[in-house]
């Protein structure tokens, strides 16, 4: 494996630091592989704005600043303010810079970033949970997904056409409890197409790496 498309080096992180953010996990792993099955596509595509929502340690948006160079602005988001300054340190650390933002979704960016995104990423708080877990600043925020684990994507997919550039793309993780079908189905109303970019078995959750473009139709 080539040094562009290791994974991101992580030694300046302690445990005390990972009761803070998530730490990376079989489904940063399985995002790290799909955005490199996809590094071709993104390479013609030649983005000039990425943006990853809810970055926590920061492994995924570093990983595709140094898979896809400097040509691009990598700008990240997270609810949870050590989250920012973790992931800021770990796009040094890798020699790449990322411009972290304390937000909840996009919401301090929608009008900066309007048509403007061409790569988004989202590894959601997918887990089924009570909704009063939901909403927290803290750790609890990278996991707490509510009832089907949908309450915070769910608040997204409506801000996906406004942000997304005309050939933009937004790639996203999801468990089976938060219902494929049904995404695919939401996201088709908002102008989009799905295709699984990559699905894995980890314990006894089945995580799946989704892609959305825009349908034909609608560009």
């Amino acid at each position: 494996m080539s040094d562009m498309f290791s994974t991101p080096d992580m030694g300046h992180l302690g445990s005390s630091d990972y009761n803070h953010v998530y730490e990376p996990a079989e489904d940063s792993f399985l995002f790290l592989d799909a955005l490199e099955q996809e590094h071709d596509f993104l390479a013609k595509l030649r983005p000039t704005v990425c943006l990853e929502i809810g970055s926590g340690s920061g492994v995924c948006i570093t990983f595709l600043a140094r898979m896809l160079g400097s040509s691009s602005a990598y700008m990240s988001t997270d609810i949870n303010v050590r989250a920012a300054c973790i992931t800021r340190d770990t796009a040094c650390r890798n020699s790449v810079m990322v411009e972290p933002v304390v937000t909840d979704l996009v919401n301090s960016l929608a009008s900066r970033l309007a048509g403007c995104v061409d790569v988004l990423l989202f590894n959601p708080p997918y887990v089924v949970t009570p909704s009063q877990e939901v909403g927290s600043k803290g750790i609890e925020a990278s996991w707490a997904g509510g009832v089907r684990g949908r309450e915070v994507v769910d608040r997204l997919f409506p801000l996906i056409p406004s942000i997304l550039s005309p050939d933009g793309v937004f790639y996203l993780v999801i468990i089976k409890e938060n219902d494929q079908d049904e995404i695919e189905d939401i996201m088709k109303k908002n102008g989009f197409q799905m295709v699984v970019v990559k699905s894995r078995q980890s314990g006894p959750e089945f995580l799946s790496v989704l892609k959305f473009s825009w349908l034909p139709s609608v560009t």
